[in-house]
This record gives structure tokens, C-alpha cells and sequence, in this order.
């Protein structure tokens, strides 16, 4: 008789990043080993554009309400499912009730989370209503969760105050997607990359100033692109700016000759799995990081990426790859290995599923 497994998650297949690589990626290795799989998600592809939106407060409590009924339902069939997986939390507001509610079925309790969100990083376009969210739940569901996944070592410190059960997987890349049959080319002009999303434009935005530098050293020699679903407009770097599509995202990413992902050096940031650097390395391509949360364990610095916490320091490493195509080309090949070894779903997957197959006898 197959195990089955309700997911617990906040977005639709293939929408949220961190969804797509903490847990779709391996939805298909688990129904092939004999799981039957039910994808519960709060957010229908209209709602999640509301959703986001700074306002619409009705359309949102409309939104709440059907949440609710969803999980009311979702708890009421946990019964019949022998594990519940849940991704970062089971509904979008400070309550734990379904997650306490979850644990009294017959379910074991899986709770898979990468980031710091014990932490209050809320939507810009939600700001108004940060009052409704209470991270630390998080430490409450650790307690109640049979077995807790994480992306780190700084998010597994966390999660141990809280259980006995805590288990490390990275962020991982499938290497038969994220590639490039054509091999990585040095190409001029070069294109500086970002890919990313609305909450995590920020990011990008801090180290604008280096870019504005690199314009007026370089010219025409250099440009910028980014990947994202919002809209963003720089018109003295003229950055091209590309909404993201699943389509699209390997044939945007491959434009890029040098991956960048800046950081601010804070909590959050801690809590980074680095799977911005990751799809750049999958690749091929160069990659500077922030050193920051699991960045500095993927980057050995100068051997198959660079790191860089200051202007200067990204101002140098930048410099140093755009005038030296074979550097480019060597970094990124060895960033390549470096996901294949330790990154893809290759290197996880049987770990990831003998965590499954062991929960149910626990």
C-alpha cells in the first residue's frame, strides 16, 4: 500500500523559489519510490498577484477566509495521510491552531524552512498588516514537527533549541534543467546578472552604487541584467530588467557572464541558503556572493567563485572578471563541479527520501 504525503505550502507548483527547491524538485523521486503525493496550496495564481499588492485589505480578508476553510479541510484529511509536510508555516498569520491541530492526527509532521523567518521580514506590500504576523511560531512548530529539514548550519542551531530531530539538506539545483549544452561562453559585452524576486530587490539595490562605478569605467563594455517578477527602472545604468517566467528562466539566466548575489550583513541574512548563486553556478557562470549564511561554505574564495563583503572588495572582484574572459570561464567551471558534487539533487535525494521512509516508523 503506498505512503501518502499531504504538502503543506503557501504557493502553486512553480512559483516560489524556495518551494521549487526545497521540496518540488523531489516530488518526483518520492512517487517513484511509492509516495502518493497531494499538493495543498493557499494561493491561486490571481489571488497571489493581490496578495502582494500594497492595499486591496478586502481582497486579502477574502483571500484569509478561504485560507482557513483550506486548512480546516487539510486537517480533517490529515487522518488519511501518513505524513504532513509543511513549508514554512500553514497559514500566512501568527496562529499555530493548524499546525497544533495537524499534530493530533495519525500524521507524522515534516517542517522544511530556509530562511531566518523567526525573524519579521515582511512583503513590502504587506507592511501594513506586519501586526499579524508572529515569527516566533517558528520555535512552536519545531517542537511540534517529528522532523525538522533546513537549509544550513546557522538555521539547523536554530531549530535544535526547539528539537531532537533536526536534520541539514542544502538548497539543491537539478543539473538536468539548470544546463548548458553549449558550455559557458566569455562574450562581450559582458552582462552583469541578478535574478531574484520583489522582496528580495533590496538586495540587488545596495550595491547599485558598485555598478554605477563599473558604467563609467567600462561603458559599453559592461551591462546589466535582472530577473524577477516586479518592475524595477535605473535610468543612468539602463539596467534590462526581465520578468521572470519558468519558460524563460534558463535562456535569461545563460545571457548572464557574471552572476552576482549581494547581501546586507544581518540576521536574515544568516539564514540565506544561496540558491541565487547556486542557478548561476549550475550553469557555469562566474559568481560573486556576500558571505554570508551557507555562501561562504559554497564559495572557497578565488578557486570556483568570489566573495565580497565591501564596495572595494566587489568593486576589484568585479574589475578582475570582466578583464579576464579565461578567469571567467576557469571560476565557472569550477563552480559547475561544485554544485554537482555537493548542490544537486543528485547528491541529496536518497538522503532526502530515506528521511521520509524513516519518519512513518518512528
Amino acid at each position: 500500500m503506498k505512503k501518502r504525503i499531504l504538502y503543506i505550502v503557501p504557493h502553486r507548483l512553480n512559483r516560489s523559489p524556495g518551494q521549487r527547491f526545497r521540496c518540488e524538485q523531489y516530488l518526483a523521486f518520492l512517487e517513484a519510490e511509492g509516495f502518493e503525493i497531494c499538493y495543498s496550496n493557499l494561493l491561486s495564481e490571481r489571488e497571489d498577484k493581490l496578495f502582494y499588492q500594497p492595499g486591496k485589505l478586502f481582497q486579502k480578508l477574502l483571500i484569509f477566509i478561504k485560507s482557513l476553510f483550506l486548512r480546516s479541510y487539510d486537517v480533517v484529511r490529515a487522518n488519511r495521510y501518513d505524513i504532513v509536510f509543511i513549508y514554512r508555516e500553514a497559514i500566512m498569520v501568527g496562529t499555530t491552531f493548524f499546525e497544533r491541530a495537524l499534530k493530533r492526527t495519525r500524521a507524522k509532521i515534516i517542517f522544511d524552512f530556509d530562511d531566518s523567518i523567526w525573524l519579521n521580514d515582511t512583503s513590502d506590500g504587506n507592511q501594513s498588516l506586519r501586526w499579524l504576523k508572529r515569527p516566533s511560531k517558528t520555535a512552536t512548530i519545531c517542537k511540534l514537527a517529528d522532523l525538522v529539514i533546513v537549509g544550513n548550519e546557522y538555521l539547523a542551531n536554530y531549530a535544535r533549541q526547539f528539537s531532537k530531530n533536526v536534520v541539514i539538506i542544502p538548497t539543491t539545483i537539478d543539473t538536468n534543467y539548470h544546463t548548458n549544452p553549449q558550455g559557458y561562453r566569455s562574450t562581450e559585452p559582458v552582462c552583469i546578472g541578478w535574478t531574484g524576486t520583489s522582496t528580495t530587490l533590496k538586495h540587488f539595490e545596495n550595491i547599485i552604487p558598485v555598478l554605477k562605478t563599473l558604467k563609467q569605467r567600462y561603458q559599453n563594455r559592461i551591462y546589466f541584467k535582472i530577473i524577477h517578477n516586479g518592475v524595477f527602472e535605473d535610468p543612468e545604468l539602463d539596467i534590462k530588467s526581465t520578468q521572470w517566467s519558468l519558460e524563460n528562466e534558463i535562456s535569461d539566466l545563460l545571457e548572464i557572464g557574471i552572476g552576482i548575489m549581494p547581501l546586507p550583513f544581518d540576521e536574515w541574512s544568516q539564514g540565506k541558503c544561496g540558491f541565487k548563486g547556486l542557478q548561476y553556478m549550475s550553469l557555469g557562470i562566474p559568481t560573486i556572493m556576500s558571505p554570508y549564511g551557507v555562501n561562504k561554505e559554497i564559495i572557497t574564495d578565488g578557486q570556483n567563485g568570489f566573495l565580497a563583503i565591501t564596495e572595494t572588495e566587489w568593486l576589484e572582484k568585479l574589475c578582475y572578471l570582466i578583464d579576464n574572459s579565461s578567469a571567467r570561464e576557469t571560476l565557472g567551471q569550477q563552480g559547475k563541479l561544485t554544485v554537482e558534487e555537493k548542490y544537486s539533487i543528485n547528491s541529496q535525494k536518497y538522503l532526502y527520501i530515506s528521511l521520509f521512509k524513516n519518519v512513518i516508523t518512528q
